[in-house]
Order: structure tokens, then C-alpha cells, then sequence
């Protein structure tokens, strides 16, 4: 239990630890132990050319329930493009076509540098399929008014399960992986790597700073009580992040999402070099504008007009569609776009 005063921990991770047989974690948490060569792939739900990454659906054998392998290609590490990495003796090439000075190959490099980021959700709901599958986006402008009647109802019936997010909290899980840990409970958080981050990669750095206060879901909650929290986040996370990784606070991204992944505050740091997901105009709000905002009205997050972009197979999109916010497309228009 905190003593209620701010303090601060930056944690050495320790030596990794395998999930011992009964399959509990060694804070008692319960975690499945999973085997790639167990997985049986039957949908694949995303391969996105761009970002290198593709989401299989599938089952592991003698398993119930669905599961989701996410499968995603490093980002080079500079550390790595040296004699000892990609231009060692045990890198091979494979020649595709050569034409005066231009040579296209295909490079084999060791498999100790060539991993592929996995990431398993198992088991995987309904929500997690429809947020991994690619399908079409539209962006809706929410009024507060909107919110009130539309959004909050759904996201509070809707939302996805908060107990990952307690297990860190309560340091039930991942406290390997914290980088800084202010325990206040008022004005306390959690920096911990983000899911999408392996944690080592200096040229994708990911960072989640979660919030310890409970009942604040997103932006729409925030007013002037809140700056003093905000604050902390964002110098407190600046130097963490320095002492450990080296990247300097104006060398990073420091801001929310609207709408959150998952409704309990949080904010996201990343790399300025690094186009992580999520980082455009209609998604991100940067952590000083909404500092500087509530600064200028106490209640500006109350009153706004938000927007966000939302997927048809989101239930919220069924929503607001059903209301009269996203245009509905007849069967001749359809006729139409098909031609």
C-alpha cells in the first residue's frame, strides 16, 4: 500500500524469469504458457505492407478460446549495422539482378539480430478481432452533448477489461518492466514500456505513463484539479526516460489518444524519429496543449468539440451511425463504388 506521499522509484529490471508449471507468474498472477509451434492460424485479419506487421486468428491446440498472433518486423538497431551485425562474416546475400553500378540482393543476416516482435492475445474477445482487423475508418467530430448521450453510455457498458492495467498498478505484473514508479496515489503513475515496444529498440521507444488514480477514463474528465498530475507526468517522465535511454524531452512525443484504447487514463511518450501508430491530428492531443487549454478553461475538455476516428466493426460506429452521424450508403451507391 502507498504512505500517500509522492515518491518516486526508477527500477533496475532483474533477470528474466520463466512462468513457473502451475502457470502462475511469481506474483501469483495466473498466465497461460504458450508455444508458437502450438498455435493453428486460420483468418488473417491484418497484414499491413506499411508498418511491416500482420494479425493472425487462430486456436492453440488443446486450448478453447480464440487467439491473436501479432507479428511485427524490427526496426533496425544502429548499434547492430557494423561488422559484428548485418556486415559479419555469417550475413549472406542472395542476387536478384545486377545492372552496371546497381545491384538488388536479399540479405540473410544472423538470426540472433533478425527477430520478429510477437505479441499474443489469448484469450482474444470480440473487441480484440474487430480492433486488429483492417477495415474502413471514419472520423466523427463529438460534441459534448454527443458524449453525454452517446459515447459515455457505450463505453462504460463496452469497454475492455481494466485487469491488466490493476495487475501493474498493484504490482501483480510486468514490474520487470517498469522504468519509473511514483507511487502518490493522488498524483502517482506507472511508466512502463508500451505493448507495441520491445523495450530495447532506442529508435522506436514507446512509453506509457498509466495513471494510479482510478475513475479517470480520458480527456473528457480533466480540469484544472488535474494539472498538478499532468505536470508530474511530463517531468517526471522526461527524466526517467533520460536517465535510462539517453533521448532528450525535446526529442520526444508526450500525448493522449482520443478515443483511448482502453478507458483509464494514460499517456503515450514515443520517439520523435519513430512514426508510431496513432500520432496524427485526429487521433493525438499533444500533453502540453491539453495542459495549456486547461490553463486557459478550467472545464475546456467538458465543452469542446473532440474529434476521433472510429472502424465499422467498432460497436460505437453502429451507434453513431444509427443516429444520423456517419452518412449511410445505398445499395445503388454501393453499385457505384464497385464499378
Amino acid at each position: 500500500m502507498s504512505d500517500g506521499n509522492c515518491q518516486s522509484d526508477v527500477l533496475e529490471p532483474p533477470c528474466s524469469k520463466k512462468i513457473k508449471k502451475d502457470d502462475q507468474n511469481e506474483n501469483g498472477v495466473a498466465e497461460s504458457v504458450l508455444e508458437l509451434k502450438d498455435f493453428v492460424p486460420c483468418k488473417i485479419l491484418n497484414n499491413n505492407t506499411n508498418r511491416k506487421t500482420v494479425c493472425i486468428q487462430g486456436n492453440f491446440k488443446d486450448k478453447s478460446g480464440v487467439a491473436l498472433v501479432i507479428l511485427e518486423k524490427n526496426a533496425f538497431k544502429e548499434d547492430e549495422l557494423d561488422s559484428k551485425g548485418y556486415f559479419s562474416n555469417e550475413s549472406g546475400l542472395k542476387t536478384y539482378f545486377q545492372n552496371d553500378i546497381y545491384g538488388n540482393f536479399e540479405c540473410y543476416p544472423n538470426p540472433s539480430i533478425n527477430g520478429v516482435k510477437t505479441t499474443i492475445i489469448y484469450p482474444a474477445t470480440e473487441k480484440h478481432i474487430a480492433k486488429f482487423s483492417q477495415q474502413e475508418v471514419h472520423i466523427i467530430q463529438e460534441t459534448p452533448e454527443c458524449y453525454e448521450k452517446l459515447t459515455l453510455p457505450h463505453l462504460e457498458k463496452e469497454q475492455f477489461n481494466l485487469q491488466w492495467v490493476y495487475n501493474i498498478l498493484e504490482g501483480k505484473s510486468e514490474q520487470d518492466r517498469i522504468v519509473h514508479n511514483n507511487k502518490c496515489d493522488k498524483e502517482g503513475f506507472v511508466l512502463v514500456p508500451d505493448l507495441k515496444w520491445d523495450g530495447l529498440t532506442k529508435e522506436t521507444l514507446y512509453l506509457l505513463a498509466i495513471v494510479r488514480q482510478r475513475g479517470i477514463k480520458s480527456l473528457r474528465d480533466l480540469d484544472a484539479t488535474h494539472l498538478s498530475l499532468l505536470k508530474r507526468i511530463r517531468d517526471e517522465g522526461k527524466k526517467a526516460i533520460f536517465d535510462k535511454y539517453k533521448v532528450r524531452g525535446s526529442q520526444l512525443r508526450i500525448y493522449f489518444h482520443y478515443q483511448p484504447s482502453f478507458y483509464h487514463l494514460h499517456i503515450h511518450f514515443t520517439y520523435l524519429r519513430h512514426e508510431a501508430p496513432g500520432i496524427y491530428a485526429e487521433k493525438s492531443h499533444l500533453l502540453d496543449t491539453v495542459i495549456n487549454n486547461i490553463e486557459m478553461m478550467s472545464d475546456y475538455y467538458k465543452k469542446a468539440t473532440l474529434p476521433f476516428t472510429i472502424r465499422e466493426m467498432d460497436t460505437l460506429f453502429n451507434v453513431y451511425e444509427t443516429n444520423g452521424y456517419v452518412q449511410k450508403i445505398k445499395s445503388d451507391d454501393i453499385e457505384l463504388i464497385d464499378k
